[in-house]
């Protein structure tokens, strides 16, 4: 992909929603200096877009009014994270952990990410828990000399890969 601005090799792509609407633009590393992209605080791509100056931020975000804390890892502030909507670096989201989980669970049902996983996959992975417990269980049984419980979770184990073994015609 092409750089919007010059034609050059575009190395940095980015997204942003901009009145309701996604817009998308590429450019090379150059332009990508030369607009502030590597200072997150310096661009806002929806005035590159719109061909708008004079640093605005695209939305306007109040700054609080207390002493508020930095990131150890980029510099990045409490307000640069509200005004920006993205973190500087992998340590701001230890830095702002409380923060960014109250923001967390007004937009989703809560602060961690299950994800979804396709039913056979789950079955599958229940499964191979259930003959770890089982194989752990018989070598406590072997070890302790219980013959009889080692016989029982034996078959157990048995049952369930044969159920979990595809029939051959």
């Amino acid at each position: 992909m092409d750089c919007d601005i010059c034609g050059k090799k575009a190395k940095v792509h980015l997204t942003q929603l901009v009145g309701g609407q996604i817009k998308k633009i590429a450019l090379c590393d150059s332009c990508a200096k030369e607009k502030g992209v590597t200072d997150p605080t310096g661009f806002a791509l929806a005035e590159m877009l719109l061909g708008k100056s004079g640093g605005k931020p695209a939305v306007a975000v109040a700054p609080s009014t207390g002493p508020t804390r930095r990131c150890g890892g980029c510099g990045f502030t409490l307000d640069d994270l509200r005004r920006i909507r993205r973190f500087g670096c992998a340590e701001c989201y230890t830095t702002f952990h409380d923060e960014v989980s109250q923001m967390l669970r007004g937009m989703h049902k809560g602060i961690k990410h299950i994800g979804k996983v396709p039913v056979g996959l789950m079955e599958q992975h229940a499964r191979t828990q259930r003959l770890e417990e089982l194989r752990g269980k018989l070598d406590v049984a072997v070890t302790a000399e219980n013959y009889e419980e080692a016989a029982g979770l034996r078959d157990e184990i048995r049952q369930i890969e044969i159920r979990a073994t595809p029939a051959t015609d």
